[in-house]
């Protein structure tokens, strides 16, 4: 390949990243706000819910225990403070008899998925707030929060996410 064609391409790539950009302005800044204000967005069966701190917390929170095992520490357990994901789906009011899968996305563009088997499994995916009796700082406080999903079941924690922002059932 020539010099020219390489050019057209980065062109044609630097054309494409900005229409994508451009599109997906309004999420980024909806999920940018839901963050500031502590809010939790849940998506499902054509429906938007805005759950507040205080809505949350009013969901079944319990205290839990959760081994965290990063590749740069040993495993160690902590404690958690937070609502069963299921708690929060069940109050967006979306079914989840016909779906497959809960996306759950942070404010940094990390995204994990679990199965409604998951979800629904007791003990096990949580939404947390708290750790070790502190509440999660932000990221621009250095922190992993306001809200972190907690995997009890995940024996390395690779499925966990920070800054959580979102959750949609599909």
């Amino acid at each position: 390949m020539n010099n020219r064609t390489i050019g057209i391409i980065i062109f044609i790539l630097i054309i494409i990243m900005g229409v994508f950009a451009f599109m997906n302005r309004e999420m980024v800044k909806d999920n940018r706000q839901a963050h500031e204000n502590a809010e939790i967005i849940v998506k499902g069966e054509g429906l938007e819910t805005r759950l507040k701190f205080e809505d949350i917390i009013k969901l079944g929170e319990e205290e839990f225990a959760a081994v965290l095992d990063t590749s740069d520490s040993n495993p160690e357990e902590h404690n958690y403070t937070g609502v069963p994901v299921k708690n929060i789906i069940e109050e967006a009011r979306i079914g989840i008899e016909d779906k497959q899968q809960i996306l759950v996305r942070g404010i940094d563009g990390y995204t994990v998925a679990f199965s409604i088997e998951e979800v629904i499994d007791k003990d096990n995916i949580y939404l947390a707030y708290q750790f070790n009796g502190n509440f999660l700082k932000s990221k621009e406080e250095g922190g992993s929060g306001p809200y972190q999903i907690i995997v009890r079941k995940d024996q390395f924690s690779q499925r966990w996410c920070k800054f959580v922002v979102e959750l949609e059932v599909k």
